[in-house]
Formats: structure tokens, sequence, C-alpha cells
């Protein structure tokens, strides 16, 4: 069979199956009102987030023919307006030599007035042994993609855990950061270098695991991305095998940044220490974009790789995971600030506003108020004690001003018992809180800190039960969406 068959037949293939499993997906309660999901089968990492010719644009890792990982596809989705996004034709499948067990992450690019994906072609030979590829695929109308090939090999010194091409420009040359996994099985940022797109070369790695700035900081780094940000160069990454420490690094594989200055002529990122973007349950590979108006943008997959994937509920109706809101990035001294993009305002409906609710009792008062789907802001917090929001019975947000700690537990879908998960927190002020059908993102203080997580709670159950321990006063403003 040639290339372009087998491209075609597994593009029909995978169209055929959100056809025939259309109806199944579409009746799971737990399809989500406002995020972006498969129309079946699994989505993971979000890939080449890009606004190009005014649409932006969001590619995201997909395997139609089940809810486990394989041999992924390039599934895409549209938007004017970051709100309502429609599902286009397939970007990516994996028919060619170098790419045949998979068209990993990557990003996009705008050039010579083209939209271009780089990507990663994922090889497994006869024994099962890896082989990776920086792949090309070059659109001149964003929707059908003309693939050009392998421009970049291993370089020596890495094992094949090296993937998720990262492209910008900088002073007319063209540059690219890339996960990787040294030979002593270290976690590091390679960054390259090419002159037109399609010759690369390797300038080292610009940070990683036991070296001059980090000692051992985990055995792969996944999803790397790097940018400036209001004078500072920020690297996101998502290393692999940290072991937990307190309260930090509680999931399976973690998602965070450093903050610091990249030397383009030595390759090396001088950079502070690694802070975790998202202290939920599920948060992971975020990938940005500067859009039209100069806003730094981040979306990530709202799962984490290996993390009890297997017993999602959505399994059963065929599909599972979902991306996250957009958020805006904001740097504030070496934080990075992360706040729902202003377009989410368009969602919102039948506004209640509750001025200086007090809850206060020598133990515990309650206050209720109901829906399914909506987004929720307390302001103005003042907490003598600590503070409770219950949600849909299934996930509850806690803060205790004695202790400074926030804590965000849920029921968990893998063993029906609660799970939590933690951060220091100075003083609660501000309290924004989207709840979807079975998704929960709150952000702490304009964005301080941030909370994701899926949950799953009972169809009919909408409550949300406000509980105190000596006296809470706040402003609420509630609308569904």
């Amino acid at each position: 069979m040639n290339v372009i068959n087998l491209d075609s037949e597994l593009k029909e293939a995978a169209y055929q199956e959100v056809e025939a499993s259309r109806n199944t997906v579409e009746k799971d309660p737990y399809r989500l009102k406002h995020h972006i999901m498969p129309p079946v089968g699994l989505l993971n990492d979000p890939n080449g987030f890009i606004q190009w010719k005014g649409i932006y644009h969001l590619f995201y890792q997909w395997m139609p023919f089940k809810t486990g990982h394989g041999a992924k596809f390039w599934g895409h989705y549209t938007s004017r307006d970051l709100v309502n996004w429609e599902h286009e034709p397939i970007a990516l499948a994996p028919s060619e030599w170098y790419e045949k067990n998979g068209c990993y992450s990557g990003s996009a690019i705008e050039a010579f007035d083209k939209l271009h994906l780089f990507y990663t072609g994922n090889v497994k030979d006869e024994n099962g042994e890896r082989e990776t590829y920086q792949c090309l695929a070059v659109s001149e109308d964003g929707i059908h993609f003309d693939k050009k090939g392998v421009v970049a090999e291993l370089p020596d010194g890495y094992t094949a855990h090296f993937r998720d091409p990262k492209v910008w420009e900088h002073e007319g040359k063209w540059y690219m950061v890339a996960g990787a996994q040294t030979k002593e099985m270290a976690g590091r940022a390679a960054l390259l270098v090419s002159e037109n797109l399609y010759n690369w070369e390797l300038l080292g790695d610009a940070a990683g695991s036991n070296t001059e700035q980090l000692d051992e900081f985990g055995y792969m780094w996944e999803c790397p991305d790097l940018f400036r940000l209001n004078g500072k160069d920020v690297l996101i990454v998502s290393p692999q095998g940290l072991e937990p420490e307190g309260n930090l690094y509680q999931n399976v594989y973690q998602s965070g940044y450093f903050v610091g200055e990249l030397d383009y002529k030595t390759a090396k990122l001088n950079h502070g220490e690694f802070t975790e973007l998202d202290r939920g349950f599920d948060f992971y590979a975020p990938q940005t974009t500067v859009d039209e108006k100069g806003r730094r943008l981040l979306i990530a997959w709202m799962s984490v790789p290996v993390q009890d994937e297997d017993k999602h509920p959505t399994i059963a109706n065929k599909w599972i995971h979902t991306m996250t809101f957009p958020r805006k990035l904001s740097i504030k001294g070496e934080n990075l600030l992360q706040e729902p993009v202003e377009e989410l305002k368009a969602l919102r409906k039948n506004e209640q506003v509750l001025e200086m609710v007090k809850i206060t009792n020598e133990e515990v008062q309650k206050r209720e108020t109901e829906g399914a789907v909506y987004e929720m802001i307390l302001d103005q917090i003042k907490v003598e004690d600590s503070f409770k929001l219950s949600i849909k019975k299934n996930a509850e947000l806690h803060y205790s001003r004695r202790d400074q700690l926030f804590t965000l537990t849920r029921i968990s879908y893998a063993d029906g018992h609660p799970e939590s998960r933690k951060c220091h927190l100075a003083e609660l002020t501000k309290l924004q809180v989207f709840v979807d059908t079975s998704s929960i993102e709150v952000f702490i203080n304009d964005g301080e800190e941030v909370f994701t997580a899926r949950m799953f709670p009972d169809a009919e159950e909408k409550s949300s039960v406000f509980s105190s321990e000596g006296e809470t006063v706040f402003h609420l403003k509630k609308w569904d969406l």
C-alpha cells in the first residue's frame, strides 16, 4: 500500500469510529459543556497551539480507536474566540515510515506566510526498540498539511526519548527546545538552532537534571516550552521521576517552570527554582502561544500519564480526557500567575450577586448555592479561622488561616475514597471557581495558585455548600455557564 492510500485509510477509519461511536459518547453525563474533548477515544497533550491569520488553532494528541495510548494522530480544533471551538479534519495521521507508531507532540509557527507544524515521529522496530525523529508538516490554509519529513535526527548522547519540539524565532534564527533524556538517564531540555527550519544543529542542554544548576531532577523532561515574558525567559517543562516532598510533587508526573535568562551563545538558561504550575490532580504537558493581542496564553491536558487513567468512568462510553480552559500568563517577581482568559466571560448568564456574605458560628454554619455548570467568584474574603466550600458532594475547597494551607479534596474515581492536594497560602483574598460537569478549575488570589481536577459527582447533585469555623466574610458573584 502506498503512503497516500495509507494516510487516507487511517483518517477514514478514524472518521468512521467517530460516527459509529457518536451516540455512545454523547450520551455520557460526564461530557463537559465548555471544554475541548475528543469526539471518541483518548485525548492527551495539546499540540501546535497558535493564533494564525486571526484564528486560534489547537491540535491534540488523539487515539481514536481506543481509550488507551497508541499510534497517535493529531486532532484539530479551531476557534475565533477561545470559547467556541470547531472540530476540523485530522491534521496528521501516522502513515509514514518515520512516524508509524505515532505522530507525537509538537508545536506550530508561522513562517513565510504558511503554518508549520513540528512534531516527533515515533517508531518502534521489530524488536520493540524505539527510534525518534523530529518532523515537519506545512500548510497554506491551516487545514491541509503537506508532510516534509524528518528535519532532525537523534543527536549523540541521548536515548530515543527525545521529543516534543517547541520552535520559535529569535534574531533571525529559529530555535527548537526538545524534551530529552541523556544516556545517563537524566532529564534535559535540549536546545537546537536552524537557519531554514529544515536543518537543525544541537547547541546543548538549556537546563536539566544533574547539571551545574540542578541536582537529580527527573529521568525525562517532557513537553518543554521556552519563551520571553516581561523581560524574563521562562522554561515550562514536565519532568518525570520527581519524588514527593511534603505537599510538592504529589502526582505521578509534574509540570512546572523555571524563570531566568537564556544565553543563546552558550545555550544555557541561568534559572531559579522549579515551581509547579498547578497544585491539583489533573494538569500536564502545558503549551503556550502569543496571540495577536500580545497575550501569552497557556492550555494544558487535564490529566496526568498513567495516573489511574484506566479507571475513568467515561471509558464505558468510549472516550477519555479533556483540556483545561485557556489561561493568560503574567509574571510577578519570579512567579507565573495564571488567570482564565477574558473571553470566558461570554459564557456567563443568570448572574447572582450577594454582597457581604457572612458565615459565622461557634462551630459550623452552612450556606448553599446550586448549579450544574457555573463560574463563582468570592472576593474580599476575610477568614477568621477556616473556610470550606463543598461542591456537588464530590470536591471540597478548604482554607485554614491558622495553618496557612489551602486544600483541594475530591472523591477518587479510582477507589471512592477522599484524596487531597495542598499548597501553602499565607492569605486567601479571592477565589474564582469554574465547575463543568466533570471538572473543576480553581484560581486563587488572581492566579497566584491554581488547582485543576477532574471529578465525577452524581449526575443529579448540584449543590455547593459554604461552611466556616469562626467568621468568614466575602462578596459572592455566580453565573451559570
